[in-house]
């Protein structure tokens, strides 16, 4: 039953409710999330933590006029469900349906798109500073994950909001001791210091909003002596913050009257809110990372243990392969970013403790710090999506390329990611990443190939990248050899007429259907930098045109150094580049999605014959 909830199609409805029913509001809220989320698949443990806080804030708040930020985005389906998007939440990540983070495209309530990581107190800021230019009085407010907390882009925000003591900003912190992985840090230690004050810290922050000077007064000089005693100095307020907390997340008696006497401060605030990730469901609580993003499931039963299936995924064999390769060499080491499980390091963690570092949520510190451990004579393994080395890209060039140093990178989910949509896709990694001196670029076809990729990459004396799609491969079966393969060499898969296609990583399996077609020659060129220029000299003299196919931008990626290849050498022959198109690609199935962009068999296919009549 929802009947609270179905009258609910704006937080302009939430706000006309009774304190008395926000409690049996968030009851029927949390149902709705689980129920909802166990049949599309998605986020679910952050949002069952997030239930009483949003409710509070829609409810103090005037949304949308006042500004919500949410960092990590995916904490906000009780937002999406009280914002007007209750009944597309059958859509969520799918095809044509709603994103599963905060879009601003979909409504005025998503006021920033977030979904990577610590951007929310940067983008609040950035509101509330803009507020006070054009003299609007409306609040700005970021929802942080303790988990963003620990990248540096939120200590560079909160460094430049300290300094501004007249703006309307608000930072929660949700500390639900979970970001994705779990915690990691120094910080993670003084936020659990910071918990163990919270009775001191509730009355003397209750003191601060409504009691009357002269007791005011008293309060202070408690606080003074309570601090040292109790609370250790809190950083936040170093930073110019008004620090409030620690408080229960989960009591709306709390959360609503802090909330508003809060809204009635000047100057940075800071509000720290302890939730429970998976909060409601006995399941999720017991187990926040099983329940951080599962598929479809019954939640009378739960998750149940999936079958074996019958292809390992690629996570799976990078995986397997850095267990291998750390048997074989005392040297190497492991990194992730905060994505342990995401990344497949579950085991090597296991096996190798002393050798395996979660940086936390902080990509340019793990390449830096890779390259750290590389100047020392190890041999860094960084394992990082290729959406989220974006994020780390001077790192790249400067602190690893620029003086050739000895770091292997391991870059899951290439391409695109399906339910996760644009934001997390990892399309651009071919073209960022071969325009730099020194990199070595490989992109796998197959799983056996993936495998003998990363022991070149790890053989190889400088920075080398292995980028490989998310999911299952073909099925091939790999072993536990630690095999490399010739640097910048490509291999004839089929010897055909005509028509040569350079197939590059992912999609060298659909390329090689479509030349089965067109009896093309199929190429698997394997390496994107260095270019395996000789390979392509042949082709050019063998047929009369020639293809180019990946699962990247086209703009600057493999089918551009292979143009650019054949002006270098005074190659005058027809040339189709067929890649992802220049727009960003939405979420939804990864087939449809790849058969959208013509990027199927059946699409390269046609797109060859409408070109070559062939």
């Amino acid at each position: 039953m929802t009947t609270l909830l179905n009258t609910i199609n704006s937080p302009a409805d939430l706000r006309s409710m009774t304190r008395s029913q926000l409690k049996p509001l968030a009851d029927e809220l949390r149902q709705y999330v689980l129920e909802s989320v166990s049949k599309t698949g998605g986020h679910l443990s952050s949002n069952l933590g997030t239930v009483e806080l949003t409710i509070a804030l829609h409810y103090v708040f005037n949304t949308p006029e006042d500004r919500l930020v949410w960092d990590v985005g995916h904490q906000t389906y009780p937002h999406k469900i009280l914002t007007g998007r209750r009944d597309q939440m059958h859509s969520l990540r799918q095809l044509n349906g709603i994103s599963g983070f905060p879009r601003r495209a979909e409504s005025e309530y998503d006021t920033f798109g977030t979904a990577h990581s610590s951007t929310s107190i940067s983008a609040a800021l950035g509101m509330a500073l803009a507020a006070r230019t054009k003299g609007e009085d409306r609040h700005a407010v970021a929802i942080i994950g303790d988990g963003s907390m620990t990248a540096g882009m939120a200590f560079e925000a909160m460094n430049n909001a300290g300094v501004h003591d007249d703006i309307n900003l608000l930072v929660v912190l949700n500390d639900n001791d979970m970001s994705i992985s779990p915690p990691v840090g120094a910080l993670n230690r003084y936020l659990a210091r910071l918990m163990s004050g919270k009775f001191y810290a509730t009355a003397r922050n209750v003191g601060k909003s409504v009691l009357p000077s002269p007791v005011l007064e008293l309060a202070k000089r408690f606080e003074e002596h309570a601090k040292g005693m109790i609370v250790p100095a809190t950083m936040f307020e170093e930073f110019g913050f008004n620090y409030i907390g620690p408080i229960d997340g989960h009591d709306l008696d709390s959360l609503v009257p802090t909330l508003q006497n809060i809204k009635n401060l000047k100057g940075p605030q800071f509000l720290h809110v302890v939730t429970k990730k998976g909060q409601g469901y006995k399941l999720a609580e017991a187990d926040p990372v099983l329940y951080h993003g599962p598929g479809k499931f019954n939640p009378a039963e739960g998750i149940k243990p999936a079958a074996a299936p019958a292809k390992q995924s690629y996570t799976q064999v990078f995986g397997n392969w850095l267990c291998d390769m750390a048997a074989a060499d005392q040297k190497l080491v492991g990194i992730t970013p905060a994505m342990r499980e995401g990344s497949g390091m579950v085991e090597f963690e296991k096996q190798f403790p002393r050798r395996y570092y979660d940086v936390g949520i902080a990509e340019q510190h793990s390449v830096t710090f890779a390259a750290g451990l590389a100047c020392e004579g190890l041999k860094p393994v960084v394992a990082i999506y290729s959406t989220f080395l974006q994020r780390a890209y001077d790192q790249l060039i400067h602190d690893v390329a620029l003086q050739n140093l000895d770091v292997t990178f391991a870059l899951d989910r290439a391409g695109l990611v399906g339910a996760d949509g644009a934001t997390h896709a990892g399309n651009y990694d071919l073209a960022y990443l071969r325009c730099i001196p020194n990199m070595v670029v490989m992109a796998a076809s197959d799983e056996n190939e993936c495998r003998q990729m990363l022991s070149t990459a790890y053989q190889y004396p400088g920075p080398a990248a292995v980028r490989y799609p998310r999911g299952a491969g073909a099925g091939v079966p790999t072993g536990k050899d630690l095999d490399t393969i010739p640097l910048g060499k490509g291999e004839i898969k089929r010897q055909g007429k005509r028509i040569a296609i350079l197939a590059f990583g992912s999609l060298v399996h659909p390329a090689l259907q479509a030349a089965e077609q067109l009896d093309a020659t199929l190429a698997n060129m394997r390496f994107v930098k260095p270019l395996d220029v000789e390979l392509l000299k042949s082709l050019a003299a063998s047929h009369d045109e020639l293809v180019t196919v990946e699962e990247g931008c086209t703009m600057g990626g493999a089918g551009s150094a292979v143009a650019e290849a054949m002006a270098e050498a005074g190659i005058h022959k027809p040339l189709l580049i067929l890649g992802l198109p220049d727009r960003f690609v939405d979420h939804g199935d990864p087939g449809l999605l790849l058969a959208q962009c013509g990027l199927d068999a059946a699409g390269i296919e046609k797109s060859i014959r409408a070109r070559f009549a062939a």
